[in-house]
């Protein structure tokens, strides 16, 4: 991006941030894959890796202050909701974070700006470059701009301990978790897909790049089936 460039206004607009490094921008929206392509550098994962930890302590400070009610437990589960890849990807998406990106062509190709992986990790590097730019008090306000009520909503339960205890509750059963197909693709999206059944019935797949990943969005589906949660509907994994 050139000095005059547009989209670095148009950036510290949708953050409400006027950034005084122009260059941190840049680096910010810069996807590794089109970084390898430009200058054979990494992009904006070393910005990705300092957001990250910026976030984690924003949120939980934000936390903190706004229930000093709430057990570690409650603290810790509603960080984790609110800091998920889906979470993130979906703020990015609130500030049209796609538009910014700076892309290689194989993810151009394969519609990249729309991937929850890479908006997260985009949103992630923003966070970094305004802290870098101007320390953590406009972090916060954009932080709180960004996740507003969220934060003031009590945490509910991890959806795979929130489908154990219904299954206890309703069938007497207790869930298993299977995988059922692994790519063996390291850094694969869809790598793992996990059936989650009660007896010999299936109530939900999940796919993910863990296990993990895959099993809490297989119980999500699986409360979804049981009328716990709404289609879609955002939550701790």
């Amino acid at each position: 991006m050139s000095e005059s460039d547009p989209r670095v206004d148009d950036l510290s607009r949708a953050v409400g941030y006027a950034f005084r490094d122009r260059a941190l921008v840049e680096t910010a929206l810069s996807h590794a894959s089109y970084a390898n392509e430009t200058d054979g550098s990494r992009g904006n994962e070393r910005l990705e890796f300092l957001g990250d930890a910026v976030l984690d302590l924003s949120i939980a400070e934000l936390l903190f202050e706004a229930h000093p009610d709430w057990s570690e437990g409650e603290l810790t589960r509603a960080r984790a909701a609110l800091v998920n890849r889906a979470a993130l990807a979906q703020r990015a998406r609130a500030i049209d974070l796609g538009r910014f990106l700076k892309l290689g062509r194989t993810e151009v190709r394969s519609g990249g700006d729309a991937k929850d992986r890479v908006l997260a990790d985009c949103f992630e590097a923003v966070v970094a470059a305004i802290y870098l730019d101007g320390g953590l008090a406009p972090v916060r306000t954009f932080v709180e701009g960004c996740f507003g009520e969220a934060l003031a909503g009590r945490p509910r339960r991890d959806a795979k301990t929130e489908f154990q205890e219904w299954a206890h509750a309703e069938l007497r059963r207790t869930p298993r978790y299977a995988t059922v197909a692994d790519t063996e693709k390291e850094d694969d999206d869809e790598r793992f897909t996990v059936e989650v059944s009660i007896g010999d019935e299936c109530w939900g797949v999940g796919i993910g790049r863990s296990k993990q990943i895959a099993e809490r969005a297989a119980a999500r589906e699986a409360l979804v089936r049981s009328g716990r949660r709404a289609p879609l509907e955002p939550g701790p994994g």
